[in-house]
């Protein structure tokens, strides 16, 4: 976009000097002060030549212009409003037509227009490379405009001419005419052939079809070859002649469409009928040769338009009324030239049509600087749509970098839209400038600022539009447009960034990517926080993917240092809070250190300011992570560690072993100590950090274990000092099971033997098969040797044979055969074979190493023994203590058929024989009712437990201790409210800890008795718990009596205020140096004087001793008034009062000024002890003298330096402008054209008397 041009006497001589080298007249020199006559500063266009004068060459100063060539051309069409796709566009230049054409435009490269004509057809006008127009018209013709359809009748047998070979003519006829054309298939019946595409590219290919099948049938086939010039006459108005004449013969006459110059006419049908046809064409071909003849007019091109009319109707309706043809240039030729053919008589009525029609539509220009017509057209086309909308046929068109806009419609409407956008573009100029600067491209995203704010905040504020170009432009200058003040204004601080960008450094900080997001936060929320601190610095963290740890700062240097040190000062927080210590607590009490609702957790992590992880509930570790600072971490993880110790008996040992010898003991990915802790019961096991040089190894765990655990930590360090070796071993993973044996026990006879240790892999190991032993040299040989006789044998396979009876099948097969599994997983992998099922044979296979085998078929004949001895008891358990029996989901009972080796099966439920009277059993003595029950017990409350005798008693037993049993407790009524606590959290937290039920009886009853219910080794726990808490209770009754003693004290209001302080400050502390509670008198309190105070009778003495003591205090004090002008009371308060608040903390004393309005300004009060009072006024009265004489220094200053007055400066004249000679308008004899004169601006077709030619110049017909 350009600016606005003013034409300097400098720019013109310049602008001459391009044109030639032309002297100016009258030899006068080219100064600043030349003033250039109107035929030097626009000399006028070259004089049309004499026909057949071929030697005049035109003259003057624009023949010296070289005409440039351009390879760029430019196409118009026109698509009818019936023709349009997208007609229903709420405003023009959006919707789906401009979507289509900027994809057209991205896939062809060239440049679309589009106009809305008056008929509100769609004008396109196409610019660039030849091959680029041609593409975007066809894609245009394809997706602009409505694909018509229409059929065409031939003989069946001519389609496959149509066809051609391969489908070849075919093809090329729908290239040829863009049309889809479908031809029937050969087993169809049918003869009629559709086409689809635009009405014209439709014409085109009926005509080429209608033609092959005419030349398919010579015998009624017809060629007339007759100029296309009288083809209209032939066709008739709206075609209807040529139809009177088809319908009178019988013939089908094909007449070539005005699109495509050829001369034959095609008549088929019968022989006889083509014939008559022929014949009166002929006849009309000549009687119009002979009488018609023609004359041509010149109409500008842009006219030919409306003489055409939509789809010819135009043509067709001058035709129809005056029997005259109207030959018109086709839209690519640059001709001018009409043509009129007809009678003589009809000739003139014709030409006043094509006039009348040419000059309904208007088309004039508006000059306006391209970057002015945004705003000509105004927000969302507000300025433009007034004009339209009052002259809605008036069609304006702005070209993007041109600066003429075109206006098109009535005359009448053309000439007011044209002088209101003139008056726009005169407002606009006289109120608007713009500028240019230039700016380095990799400063426009800091220019824009994050989601634009920067230069948003521009435009706001200085009320200007800022065009600053995108990336793929490679542009520097940046364009402000707008208010000429505010052009200037956004002008100065885009550059000031700019300069201040250009002196910014960048500072690279390393920190280790892990503290990334801990320093952005969530959401970037502490990020944000350090951003804004720093508005002036930007941050940028590299991305996650890329692994680094460069964080860029840019900015202001010093900006830049401040950020730099506030992050480092962030990073040393977060690494010294990053510290973390690992717990191993047992998995059994993660559930009591997190508590009911995450309360104890979430009570430790704020008390101790500490990160804890715990690790989820299907994880197997037991590990609790806590993290933080150091001493808040070992905060953290006693109490956590108090918390396992108060529910379980652990024991923790500290075991001094050398730190050198640590890394063996752990061993390989922690092999060795794992196998350790496994051995001991789950013991955990903790070394020191590698590098701290400790040789503490910590042991927590039962008591028996951690001893255990602890001696043999002392044995293998033993061992490690004397003779460290180790040796590896492989083994199918299989055969591991049976090497350690049921319990251990294969393994164990092996390292009691040879003193070596054996550690198998863990299911996390990446080698299952590896098998690790250490000790000394000589244990390890010996066990060496027995592990691989033992694998060896495992590697034997054979097969052997046992009988087992029939009725003991089944036992081993049910439930998809998990006990031959079992025997398997136990056994070295050997393959147990039971026969099939209804063959009766007592014949079971076994195949595998060896002593697998022997050892599997002890186990089977183990079993056999167990089914023999089997025996079922029955246990009575009330229906109603099933579920508390069986667990979650049967995890209870589930324990107890493992640890006894027994079968539990459990009732069916009956709800119908559940009554009132069956109520639980109380105080403790269910369990002895259910051993001796003498009554039939029911069908729904009996248990049976199979399996040996003795081991189904022990399960009986077990399941018998598991039924809960409720005892009663006294608690005194009035703490009830207290053990419940607030939402129930008190007693939800106790049932929680010691796995009951707490039953409080409701309030209306009055009664002292709380029901507990659970198994009864939980009774206990729960019983003493309840106690506690009840006697933690009486005592806080206790205290709370101590603590309600009150002491009232008189005090004068005056010093009310300053008794409580500045924003309670001296209260507070007073309040909480003594522990008790202090209430001042309320403001509609009949004794104002009363403070009451509240606390331990000691606590409010002492209190009350403070609270006189500055009663004391302020009754010695006193008040005097200083008279201070109040010019300099501003001075003396200082910003925010931080001034005097220092005077008064210096003096101790109060000082109060008068507020806005007072009757004396002029006085202030100081009120403090005599002496503190005294010196504070000379203070102020220093400080007013000091003021007053800046403050008069300051007023006789201003005196002297106030503006002249208005009248004293000589006014200046208006700007000359551009001045030229010897003007037309300024010559005496000529005066402006009267455009309402018939003589200086003449209609088509009117004659006007020749007359003198003026100083504007020959008048050009």
């Amino acid at each position: 976009m350009s600016s606005v041009a003013v034409l300097t006497p400098e720019s013109f001589a310049e602008h001459r000097s391009g044109l030639g080298d032309q002297e100016t007249r009258g030899g006068v020199p080219e100064d600043e002060a030349y003033i250039p006559t109107y035929l030097e500063a626009f000399p006028p266009l070259p004089e049309k030549g004499v026909p057949g004068d071929k030697t005049g060459e035109p003259v003057g100063a624009w023949s010296k212009i070289r005409p440039i060539k351009s390879s760029v051309i430019t196409q118009v069409f026109h698509v009818p409003l019936e023709e349009r796709r997208y007609k229903d566009n709420s405003q023009f230049g959006e919707g789906e037509e401009a979507k289509v054409c900027l994809d057209i435009m991205q896939k062809t490269g060239a440049h679309i227009e589009l106009s809305l004509a008056k008929d509100q057809g769609l004008s396109i006008m196409v610019t660039g490379k030849l091959d680029s127009v041609m593409k975007a018209r066809k894609e245009i013709v394809a997706r602009l405009q409505t694909q018509a359809s229409a059929t065409v009748t031939i003989p069946k047998e001519h389609h496959r001419f149509v066809i051609g070979k391969n489908g070849e003519k075919l093809q090329e006829l729908e290239l040829k005419t863009a049309t889809k054309i479908n031809i029937p298939r050969p087993d169809d019946p049918s003869n009629q052939i559709k086409i689809t595409g635009t009405k014209e590219g439709i014409e085109k290919s009926r005509h080429e079809i209608l033609l092959i099948s005419a030349e398919q049938d010579k015998r009624a086939v017809e060629r007339i070859n007759l100029e296309k010039v009288f083809h209209p006459f032939i066709a008739g108005p709206y075609n209807r002649l040529v139809q009177e004449i088809m319908q009178e013969t019988g013939a089908r006459i094909n007449i070539p469409p005005p699109s495509i110059s050829k001369d034959e006419i095609f008549i088929t049908g019968e022989k006889e009928p083509v014939a008559q046809a022929a014949i009166r064409i002929r006849k009309i071909y000549e009687e119009k040769k002979r009488k018609t003849t023609t004359i041509s007019v010149e109409v500008k091109k842009s006219q030919h338009k409306y003489i055409i009319g939509p789809k010819g109707n135009t043509l067709q309706e001058i035709l129809d009324m005056t029997g005259v043809s109207v030959e018109m240039p086709s839209l690519e030729s640059s001709s001018e030239t009409i043509i009129l053919r007809g009678e003589p008589d009809k000739l003139g009525p014709a030409l006043t049509q094509v006039y009348a029609k040419a000059k309904s539509v208007m088309v004039a220009e508006v000059t306006a600087p391209a970057w002015l017509h945004r705003f000509i057209i105004g927000k969302k086309g507000q300025n433009i749509g007034r004009i339209t909308q009052q002259l809605p046929k008036v069609h304006i068109e702005f070209t993007d970098g041109d600066e003429k806009i075109t206006l098109e419609g009535p005359t009448e409407e053309v000439e007011i839209a044209q002088n209101q956008i003139q008056e726009i573009i005169d407002d606009l100029l006289s109120r608007m400038d713009y500028t240019e600067i230039t700016v380095d491209q990799k400063f426009h995203r800091h220019l824009i600022g994050k989601n634009g704010t920067n230069i948003n905040r521009i435009k706001e504020q200085y009320k200007v539009s800022v065009r600053i170009p995108p990336d793929n432009e490679k542009s520097h200058l940046v364009r402000i447009e707008g208010d000429p003040q505010g052009v200037q204004l956004a002008k100065k601080e885009l550059l000031e960034m700019v300069v201040r960008m250009e002196n910014e450094r960048t500072k690279d900080l390393i920190i280790e990517q892990r503290l990334h997001r801990s320093i952005i936060g969530q959401k970037g929320e502490k990020i944000k926080e350090v951003r804004d601190k720093f508005p002036e610095v930007i941050i940028n963290f590299p991305d996650p993917a890329s692994k680094s740890d460069i964080v860029q700062l840019r900015g202001p240097k010093n900006e830049v240092e401040k950020c730099s040190k506030f992050l480092q000062k962030i990073i040393a927080d977060l690494i010294e809070n990053s510290y973390s210590v690992p717990i191993p607590i047992f998995k059994q009490f993660h559930k009591n250190i997190i508590g009911k609702g995450g309360a104890n957790i979430k009570k430790i992590r704020e008390e101790t300011n500490t990160k804890i992880d715990l690790p989820t509930e299907n994880s197997n570790s037991e590990v609790i992570m806590i993290t933080g600072k150091k001493a808040n971490c070992e905060a953290a993880r006693d109490r956590i560690l108090s918390i396992q110790r108060e529910l379980a008996n652990i024991k923790e040992v500290d075991v001094l072993i050398p730190a050198k010898l640590h890394n063996s003991l752990i061993g390989a990915k922690g092999r060795m100590v794992r196998s350790l802790m496994e051995e001991c019961g789950g013991v955990h096991i903790h070394f020191p950090s590698e590098g701290s040089g400790s040789d503490k190894v910590t042991v927590r765990g039962p008591v028996e274990e951690v001893e255990k655990a602890r001696k043999q930590l002392l044995q293998l360090a033993e061992e490690k000092q004397m003779n460290n070796c180790m040796v590896e071993l492989h083994a199918k993973q299989e055969y591991h099971k049976f090497l350690i044996g049921r319990g251990g026990g294969n393994i164990r006879k092996v390292r009691d033997r040879t003193g070596a240790r054996i550690i198998f892999p863990t299911a996390d190991d990446r080698d299952q098969e590896l098998i690790t032993i250490v000790g000394r040299e000589e244990a390890i040989k010996q066990a060496h040797k027995e592990l691989e006789i033992l694998i060896k044998n495992l590697d034997d396979v054979v097969e052997d044979l046992m009988l087992v009876e029939p009725k003991y099948h089944r036992h081993f097969v049910a439930r998809r055969g998990q006990v031959l599994r079992e025997i398997a997983e136990e056994y070295g992998g050997v393959t147990v074979s039971f026969p099939r099922t209804g063959v009766q044979s007592d014949r079971v296979m076994l195949k595998g190493a060896k002593d697998c085998v022997e050892a599997a078929k002890r186990r089977i004949q183990e079993i056999i023994g167990d089914l023999e001895a089997q025996v079922s008891l029955e246990c009575v358990i009330p229906q109603r203590f099933h579920r508390a029996v069986m667990g979650l989901k049967g995890s209870k009972v589930q324990q107890i058929t493992r640890d006894y080796d027994v079968q539990i099966k459990f009732p069916e439920r009956d709800d119908s024989q559940a009554g009132p009277d069956h109520h639980p059993q109380e105080n403790g003595d269910l369990n002895s009712d259910l051993r001796d029950v003498d009554h039939t017990p029911r069908k729904c409350d009996v248990i049976v437990v199979s399996g040996r005798k003795e081991k189904c008693e022990a399960a009986r037993e077990a399941l018998l201790a598991l039924v809960p049993v409720t005892v009663d407790l006294q608690v005194p009524f009035d703490l009830h409210r207290y053990i419940i606590g607030q939402k129930g959290n008190g007693i939800r937290k106790m049932m929680e800890e010691y796995e009951v039920n707490i039953a409080v009886p409701p309030p209306d009853q009055q009664s002292d008795i709380i029901k507990i219910t659970g198994l009864m080794c939980n009774l206990e726990r729960a019983r003493a718990g309840v106690l506690e808490r009840v006697r933690e209770l009486q005592a806080d009754q206790e205290d709370r009596a101590l603590r309600g003693f009150k002491l009232t004290i008189s005090v004068d209001p005056k010093y009310h205020p300053k008794i409580i302080g500045r924003k309670g400050a001296v209260i507070s502390q007073i309040r909480k140096d003594h522990d008790v509670n202090i209430q001042f008198p309320d403001k509609g309190d009949d004794n104002q004087e009363l403070i009451t105070i509240t606390g331990y009778e000691r606590n409010a003495q002492s209190a009350k001793d403070a609270i006189m003591k500055i009663v004391a205090g302020l009754e010695e004090m006193v008040s005097e008034d200083v008279n201070l002008d109040h010019r300099v009371h501003a001075r003396i308060i200082g910003g925010r009062g931080k001034a005097i608040r220092k005077v008064m903390e210096e003096f101790k004393v109060d000082i109060r000024f008068p507020p806005p309005g007072s009757d004396d300004p002029n006085r202030v009060t100081v009120t403090g002890l005599p002496d503190d009072v005294d010196n504070a006024v000379d203070h102020l009265l220093n400080q007013e003298e000091e003021y007053m004489m800046a403050i008069v220094e300051s007023e006789t200053m201003a005196a002297y330096m106030k503006p002249p007055s208005r009248g004293d400066v000589e006014p200046r004249g208006p700007a000359k402008g551009f001045v030229v000679r010897d003007a037309p308008w300024n010559a005496p004899c000529n005066k402006a054209p009267d455009m309402s004169s018939a003589e200086e601006f003449p209609m088509f077709g009117t004659v006007v008397a020749p007359r003198q030619v003026s100083a504007w110049g020959p008048r050009k017909v």
